[in-house]
């Protein structure tokens, strides 16, 4: 499975979402007071299409997600990040955005203690209910495991996982 390493602005757009960025400029006016801005960020691996899937989706939407992604990359977790069920704790996370038409989610771990890996983002089709597919659940098992093999081979070690 194709593991993804951007290293470019986020792909939102937002200028504070560019990976690297010094962040402390952000830090007086609120926006990331919560933030160890002397902790270096975590990268971001994206595994299968997740990039691609998240580059398709509406502005707002990446906005949302990307800055979800940053401040996991600096060891926290964002107010609307919820574990995935059926991934055995919060390892897992799951952000939901809608807009009027649809809703999104972007599914990535936190897991390995290297860098974070989105493994899947995807509108829900459904509209009756909140479960996620076993379908998408299947691929972001597949995923993991791909991203769990990586982080191997990259960073070498053991995971979490």
């Amino acid at each position: 499975m194709d593991i993804c390493d951007y290293t470019g602005p986020a792909p939102g757009r937002n200028e504070y979402m560019a990976v690297g960025e010094p962040l402390d400029k952000y830090a007086n006016i609120g926006i990331l007071r919560f933030m160890d801005l002397d902790e270096p960020l975590k990268p971001v691996h994206w595994v299968g299409s997740s990039l691609k899937d998240l580059r398709d989706c509406p502005e707002d939407i990446k906005d949302e997600f990307g800055y979800a992604l940053q401040i996991a990359q600096a060891g926290d977790k964002h107010e609307s990040a919820k574990p995935l069920r059926g991934f055995g704790g919060a390892g897992v996370l799951e952000i939901v955005a809608s807009d009027a038409s649809n809703t999104y989610r972007a599914v990535y771990t936190v897991i390995l203690p290297s860098a974070i890996y989105v493994l899947h983002v995807f509108v829900k089709k459904s509209k009756k209910g909140i479960r996620t597919p076993q379908k998408e659940i299947a691929l972001i098992k597949d995923r993991l495991r791909a991203a769990v093999e990586d982080h191997r081979e990259r960073y070498g070690g053991k995971s979490h996982a």
